[in-house]
């Protein structure tokens, strides 16, 4: 297979440089993934570097296994299992170089990977060892500021240095504690897996003296996304050939507020003296008025690259601004306009993506769709491993990994119930932390302890039995699914969540789903490791529903026809951003653009004069990046001033005192009108203010 073939000028330029760094500039939508596994193929078909000599990080799993697929076809690789071993995310790579050399700086090879929710359980151990109350300070809170601590490198003992303020100085506190149990459980937090392996390579000069003789060519995919622990790793690996591929898109760069610095990218050039820079600006995605309009807000920011995306497709309809009076009208505007083309058969649900800068936004739009019978998917709902039957399962098979962590027997001890309370968990605790035993062992030992009375040692030591049983499973390399079933039925947890109730079939069949997914793992460490790196990136979307998402989820998708709602200035550029000056509000610029280059053929952009927000109704202005479009966009008059000339004789039809029928609230009684709105008193003697077109009364 001709490797080159299909491939623009610029992108076969950034195929074939193979010597030295190389900053690949890849607009929205320019193929940037095609021309990073081209590359790839490339150097494995043509420069004799074979798969595990090659560092590829991408910044999601999905992204990793749609990208050696591909290169599996390209280079006639028949079965991708153990193909390209270092391609994958941050996280993914880290874990699996901390298991092979983390020995090296005192990590052992079977720690446990804790999620936000594990360490937020961990952070209140602390703050309970500690007597800080969470009515002082938020666990949520302490959580964020130890993740942003850990990302620019700062460990406890620093941030104790320069906590000035009292919450600053309870973090500082709480962090130290937090670290000691985290280390006392066997554990790495998804923060540590970065920071520790910046200190392996720190602290070993002989583990990175090996990786950095074994990856002779790196690439990293969506570099302006990097934080400071991952520059440092990059950096650190980097050889004196100095191969490094970096591909991204400052302009694109829209997670600051996760640790991510653009910077980076800016100053690749700087980092690497010599670097070629290849400018992928042909655009294979959006017609050429959507990226006339994104181009002309993104051309705004001071703070950027030098660029301009073009295309071969025709011009295609202008993007659409429109106005309306409020969030239902907004939401209603598109749920008929959605409606209308699915119904005459013009386009399909899934062809359609709504984008909105807050997830409290989604509530009218939902409500509307409900409305309209339009199927729709929320974005940013309970992940499938976010449920509680699955978090509880993934915990007990946590403690049988490693035995001594104690936020995961904490969570399961008394799940399902076992009659163990909180006085003797603690009692239990305290004598195995000092009994040199890890905790199931302590659980098969409990009679040892002259602490606890007779009814919490039996039902301590038949859940030590159950999981000792379920351990051997493991040493006999059975695989995970056959682990999942015996746990379900030996701890009892099958015959808990059938507990009666309308949501016992879902929490089961979650279940189901959940064995069948490990079956295709060959150990539990690799299962865990997976579950562990899920992100909610990785779910795939259903083409039959219309997508809600939020503007920071929709990075990296497209969609034939976009919604961007709430597009007024204090929601959109967020008030936040207009108090803190220049820095924030081009972050909000740049997440515009972002949103904008998610449309193929169709972009339509809504602002409303009137926004229900925290309780409050608000009146705000257009957002200025509408006015930063200029000419690029085409204005929509006003649905509500339509429908005041529309449909006025249609309002005249009810009268005070009129029966009607609603389909939400019943039998009523208009009391008053004005202009399209009617006041309604119901049955249940509730009176409720709605529009007659979107509450379609029935006239009695």
């Amino acid at each position: 297979m001709d490797i080159l073939a299909g491939l623009n000028d610029a992108q076969k330029s950034a195929v074939e440089t193979t010597r030295g760094p190389l900053l690949i500039l890849a607009g929205a939508g320019s193929g940037k993934t095609k021309t990073l596994t081209h590359r790839i193929a490339h150097l494995l078909a043509n420069e004799s570097v074979w798969p595990n000599e090659i560092l590829a990080v991408t910044f999601t799993n999905k992204a990793a296994r749609e990208m050696r697929e591909r290169l599996a076809q390209l280079t006639g690789q028949a079965n991708t299992r153990g193909f390209m071993p270092w391609m994958g995310t941050f996280h993914g790579i880290c874990v699996r170089l901390l298991r092979q050399d983390g020995d090296k700086i005192g990590i052992q090879a079977n720690f446990v990977i804790y999620d936000e929710d594990d360490r937020q359980g961990l952070i209140k151990q602390a703050m309970k060892e500690l007597s800080i109350s969470s009515d002082q300070v938020k666990p949520r809170a302490v959580s964020s500021a130890i993740s942003s601590a850990k990302n620019e490198l700062i460990d406890p003992a620093e941030y104790a240095v320069t906590a000035n303020y009292p919450f600053q100085q309870s973090v500082a506190k709480i962090y130290a504690k937090y670290e000691m149990m985290r280390k006392a459980a066997g554990a790495l937090d998804f923060d540590d897996l970065l920071i520790e392996t910046v200190r392996l390579f720190r602290e070993s000069v002989e583990a990175r003296n090996k990786y950095r003789t074994q990856f002779k060519h790196i690439l990293i995919d969506e570099y302006q996304d990097t934080n400071a622990a991952q520059y440092n790793i990059v950096k650190m690996l980097v050889n004196d050939d100095h191969n490094i591929c970096v591909v991204g898109d400052d302009w694109q760069s829209i997670y600051s507020w996760r640790g991510a610095d653009f910077k980076n990218i800016l100053n690749f050039e700087r980092d690497f003296p010599g670097a070629k820079v290849v400018k992928l600006e042909q655009n294979y995605r959006s017609t050429a008025a959507i990226l006339e309009a994104a181009h002309s807000v993104i051309s705004k920011n001071v703070e950027r690259t030098e660029k301009k995306l073009w295309t071969d497709a025709e011009a295609g309809a202008p993007v659409q601004v429109q106005g309306v009076y409020d969030e239902a009208e907004e939401a209603f505007a598109i749920a008929s306009r959605i409606n209308a083309q699915a119904t005459i058969g013009a386009r399909k649900y899934g062809e359609f993506a709504v984008l909105y800068r807050m997830n409290a936004q989604s509530y009218a739009l939902e409500r509307a769709f409900m409305q309209h019978r339009i199927p729709y998917q929320l974005v940013g709902g309970v992940r499938f491993y976010d449920r509680k039957e699955i978090k509880d399962v993934i915990a007990y098979l946590k403690l049988l990994f490693q035995p001594n962590d104690r936020m995961s027997f904490s969570r399961i001890v008394n799940v399902p119930t076992r009659g163990i309370g909180a006085t003797s968990l603690e009692k239990f605790l305290l004598w195995q932390s000092n009994s040199g035993m890890d905790i199931i062992s302590a659980l098969i030992n409990v009679e040892q302890t002259s602490t606890l009375q007779a009814r919490a040692k039996n039902a301590l030591a038949a859940l030590g039995e159950s999981l000792r049983s379920l351990q051997a499973r493991i040493e006999a390399e059975s695989n995970p699914s056959d682990i999942i079933e015996q746990l379900i039925e030996s701890t009892g947890y099958r015959r808990y969540i059938l507990d009666g109730t309308p949501q016992a079939e879902d929490r089961e069949a979650n279940l189901s789903v959940l064995v069948s997914d490990a079956k295709s793992f060959a150990t539990l460490a690799s299962f865990l490791e997976e579950v562990a790196l899920m992100s909610s990136v990785d779910t795939a979307s259903d083409e039959q529903k219309v997508t809600l998402m939020t503007l920071h989820a929709a990075k990296g998708l497209e969609f034939p026809v976009v919604f961007m709602v709430g597009m007024e200035d204090g929601l959109f550029p967020s008030s936040r951003a207009l108090e803190e000056g220049p820095k924030q509000l081009e972050e909000e610029r740049r997440l515009c653009y972002v949103g904008m280059t998610r449309a193929r053929e169709e972009l339509h952009l809504l602002y409303a004069q009137s926004r229900l927000q925290f309780g409050q109704r608000s009146y705000g202005s257009p957002s200025r990046f509408l006015e930063d479009m200029g000419h690029a966009v085409a204005t929509m008059p006003s649905p509500s001033m339509q429908r005041h000339d529309d449909f006025t004789d249609f309002v005249m039809e009810y009268d005070i005192g009129d029966q009607v029928r609603s389909s939400q609230f019943g039998v009523g009684e208009i009391v008053d009108i004005d202009g399209m709105a009617v006041s309604v008193q119901f049955s249940t003697g509730v009176t409720k203010k709605l529009n007659v077109e979107y509450a379609r009364l029935e006239k009695l």
